[in-house]
């Protein structure tokens, strides 16, 4: 029961995240790197790909969709990773400090809970631990 609530939460909160990136692009190309090609179509694409990410990681019919879109949106985790690093710097660089350690932190912190989150949610875990458990019947 766990598993289908984070699941659900983890799809209704990159479903919005992606809405977000469609709708109002802005906020997000302005913390996008530098080295970044592209940003619009980069966050234009990111945006599709979380709304792909939170459809496959909530349908209940294919367990093989569920795990590729839980290592999906693990990676896409891992690879947002350097935008929010950036975005931090930029913000602490600024004179008041923008929205401060209090904001930054927790978003530093939460980025590895969110790819753990998408792959034991998603089933991976349990995929991976009931094929390194022999069976002892």
């Amino acid at each position: 029961m766990g598993r289908k609530i984070v699941r659900v939460l983890l799809g209704l909160l990159y479903f919005a995240a992606g809405v977000l990136h469609l709708a109002a692009p802005a906020p997000f190309i302005g913390i996008t790197p530098s080295w970044v090609p592209n940003p619009p179509l980069v966050i234009m694409l990111t945006g599709l790909a979380e709304l792909a990410g939170s459809v496959g990681l909530v349908q209940g019919y294919s367990l093989r969709l569920r795990h590729a879109a839980a290592w999906g949106l693990a990676a896409y985790a891992l690879c947002v990773w350097p935008a929010n690093i950036h975005h931090m710097m930029m913000d602490l660089a600024r004179p008041d400090h923008g929205l401060g350690l209090r904001y930054h932190v927790p978003r530093m912190l939460a980025q590895p809970v969110l790819i753990w989150a998408a792959l034991w949610a998603g089933g991976v875990w349990q995929k991976v631990s009931a094929r390194s458990v022999p069976d002892r019947a």
